[in-house]
């Protein structure tokens, strides 16, 4: 499956290093374009300066683990959404060839939007819970090796902190 990123699950760092873990074990291929690379480091830039070099490395990694993974920006010009700020994620995912599109920000991506491209928006919570309904043992594996040593309330306290609440009910029992 073919997953365009945006911004919004690249930063904060916990999020960002589970869902690439879950890519490298072949759950799915992470997408994304030099116009989210470049909104993440102005993020970066602008929240934690320190950290621009290190995502800039970042970004060097995940080009050479997956170098399908960068994809051309496409024509955003062209695009309907109710943020045209987002235009340019739509058009690299399209593009790119996504299935669907990962971010926080899913009402920006409505549906009737999408679905020409034959493409949905989905929040990180409800997508990593279909991984996990998919391949259960590698998402917990994920997990413990994420939050190693929690289990139960604080385990699920953890994953809602990382934005990942359905998972951590799931995952509490």
């Amino acid at each position: 499956m073919r997953v365009m990123l945006d911004t919004c699950v690249l930063y904060p760092a916990v999020l960002r290093d589970f869902l690439l873990a879950l890519a490298a074990r072949g759950l799915f291929t992470p997408l994304w374009s030099d116009g989210v690379a470049g909104e993440w480091l102005h993020l970066v830039a602008r929240r934690n300066p320190q950290e621009r070099d290190e995502v800039a490395a970042l970004l060097r990694r995940m080009s050479a683990r997956w170098p399908e993974g960068r994809v051309p920006p496409g024509a955003p010009g062209l695009l309907e959404l109710p943020d045209p700020a987002d235009r340019h994620v739509l058009a690299a995912a399209i593009s790119g060839a996504a299935e669907l599109i990962l971010t926080d920000n899913w009402r920006d991506f409505p549906r009737r939007s999408l679905a020409p491209h034959g493409l949905t928006a989905l929040p990180p919570d409800d997508f990593v819970l279909r991984l996990w309904l998919g391949a259960p043992g590698i998402v917990a594996e994920e997990v413990a090796a994420r939050w190693p040593g929690l289990a139960g309330r604080p385990l699920r306290q953890a994953l809602r902190r990382a934005g990942l609440p359905r998972l951590g009910k799931a995952l509490e029992h």
